[in-house]
């Protein structure tokens, strides 16, 4: 058969994925906390190309190495700092969060490449969430509310994590949802006094904050809410004294895509998309001219 109408049809089916990629950044750039993905492309594995001469001891002349195409390998979230965007809304949370590991230096996207080549990527501070089955999330959507029994809660109503790793409730004596508070940038809560307000059991409560090390490991859940495989859970903890993260009480972290760059990798990928196309379509006019024309002879 002929390799290059595999070639062509593996680029397309790449150009795709990318642009579907690129499709889901457009139609989050105003989702809070939201981390824009790209798409990873890599070719497939090399074949060497040899000649065989005939005759008697038949031997083989290398030509050259060729490939098969690509495919899209993996799709990777940037995890740089989203702008932040004031709301004077006292239950809307943002992270500013730079976490730095002793010996390095991470560049813009958060990767620091060792003299070995090795890549630590930078960690992540996030808020924890359960969803429906009691199960532990992360987000980094800092829009939340307080239900009718007090507890704060995201905008799909999953309950956020306190410290103790209890949802969080916001309860005074009477019963009534606390409505005034503060928030330090430690992440705990305050009364109007600026004392600290007390859970069931008198300890002053707060937002559990997760430090996740390899962001990378995290998965995509739908909704803003990201898990983690059970073999990776070890690589997520909560964030300790001593790391660079604050909370921002009246603010959201606006999601990171870059709308410009957007349109223009998503141009990029159509284009690339219809010159795989035109090959195909070449290769389907010799192919009908060799069955119906040249065999015709």
């Amino acid at each position: 058969m002929l390799r290059g109408l595999y070639t062509a049809a593996a680029g397309m089916i790449s150009e795709q994925r990318r642009h579907d990629t690129i499709t889901n950044n457009i139609a989050n750039i105003n989702s809070p906390g939201f981390k824009q993905g790209n798409s990873l492309s890599r070719s497939f594995p090399e074949m060497l190309i040899s000649t065989i001469r005939g005759g008697q001891g038949a031997s083989t002349a290398p030509l050259g190495r060729m490939s098969l195409g690509v495919f899209a390998e993996e799709n990777i979230s940037i995890h740089t700092q989203g702008d932040l965007q004031e709301t004077q809304n006292p239950f809307d949370f943002a992270l500013v969060s730079n976490i730095q590991l002793p010996g390095m230096t991470f560049d813009a996207t958060g990767k620091y490449v060792g003299p070995d080549g090795t890549r630590t990527f930078q960690p992540q501070a996030l808020f924890t969430v359960l969803n429906e089955n009691g199960e532990q999330r992360y987000s980094l959507n800092g829009k939340f509310t307080v239900d009718t029994t007090g507890q704060l809660v995201n905008a799909n109503g999953n309950q956020v994590v306190g410290r103790d790793g209890q949802p969080l409730l916001l309860m005074d004596g009477a019963g009534q949802p606390i409505r005034s508070f503060k928030v330090t940038d430690k992440g705990e809560f305050l009364d109007s006094n600026g004392l600290p307000l007390l859970n069931a059991a008198g300890q002053p409560i707060g937002l559990m904050l997760s430090r996740a090390e390899n962001p990378n490991l995290l998965l995509r859940e739908g909704n803003g809410m990201l898990r983690i495989n059970p073999g990776d859970e070890a690589t997520v903890t909560q964030v300790a004294v001593g790391d660079q993260v604050e909370v921002r009480q009246g603010f959201i972290e606006r999601s990171n895509v870059d709308s410009a760059q957007s349109m223009v990798d998503m141009m990029s990928a159509a284009r690339a998309y219809e010159a795989n196309q035109k090959v195909i379509q070449s290769y389907d006019k010799s192919m009908d001219k060799a069955a119906n024309e040249v065999g015709r002879v």
